[in-house]
């Protein structure tokens, strides 16, 4: 194929994408009732089930009901004429996008693969079913443990009884997409490392070198995506450090397996 006949693949790669985010934003739209009730604003009520593992765990280690959350005293409230139109939009794309992404990266992933040697496409094979494995677990983080965190923390929270919260719809919704999103975009870690050890970017050696630089970043990510808690930044700060040991490992065998592609290569040359 000439460079612009991938150009081409690339845009029908890109519009069969769009179209698929387009489907799934449409039928988010439709089932407005699940979308917002069912999903979106559940982590507002007490009764959500994060809150009620944490009650049950707080009972289990003798610790009563210090973890038990009875009520989350904030109103939301819509103060634009369009507020709560485009919040609808603006969900139903997010929701599209997190049922159309399976769709999306095996297109992507069929646009890239014939550009690859057979031996990198055997090698990479069930890496769009491992990236969608592993975003939608970054999703399901977001949606059951970080955005519950925020909204518990960031919801009760008065500099003085005189003040109450009356937060604005689009500042809540805004939370809890972003939480939610943008969780599921940082699990991909361990695909981003399998490519750029393939491409010769990255090694383990230098992984395991800047370990504890790592580890004080997702500290500080921790610290700031979370209530300031230790607890809080514990549960966050945890699986992403799993993440990225598993990270070290995935690269190591990588490169192992590189490494005796390559020395399978040199024998047969020398034969020929």
């Amino acid at each position: 194929m000439t460079f612009l006949e991938h150009l081409e693949e690339l845009r029908w790669t890109i519009v069969r994408s769009s179209i698929a985010v387009v489907v799934g934003m449409v039928a988010a739209f439709i089932a407005k009732d699940l979308v917002f009730d069912g999903i979106v604003l559940a982590p507002k009520s007490a009764g959500f089930i994060t809150y009620r593992a944490f009650c049950a765990l707080g009972h289990r280690v003798g610790m009563g009901d210090a973890l038990c959350i009875n009520e989350l005293p904030f109103a939301l409230q819509n103060i634009s004429m369009s507020g709560q139109f485009f919040t609808h939009l603006m969900v139903s794309f997010v929701a599209g996008f997190i049922l159309a992404f399976p769709y999306v990266l095996w297109e992507f992933w069929r646009f890239i693969a014939p550009g690859l040697h057979p031996t990198e496409r055997r090698s990479l094979r069930g890496v769009v079913v491992f990236a969608t494995f592993l975003f939608l677990l970054g999703v399901a983080f977001g949606y059951f443990m970080l955005a519950p965190l925020s909204i518990q923390f960031f919801g009760t929270y008065q500099v003085s009884g005189a003040v109450q919260n009356a937060v604005a719809l689009d500042s809540y919704i805004s939370m809890v997409t972003s939480v939610t999103l943008w969780t599921g975009v940082l699990f991909e870690l361990p695909i981003v490392v399998l490519f750029l050890t393939r491409a010769g970017l990255l090694t383990p050696t230098f992984m395991r070198t800047y370990r504890k630089h790592a580890f004080v970043i997702v500290l500080v990510a921790s610290a700031i995506i979370t209530p300031p808690d230790v607890v809080s930044q514990l549960v966050v700060a945890g699986p992403l450090m799993l993440l990225y040991e598993a990270s070290i490992l995935l690269s190591a065998s990588t490169l192992r397996r590189m490494e005796r592609a390559a020395a399978n290569v040199l024998p047969a040359k020398g034969n020929a």
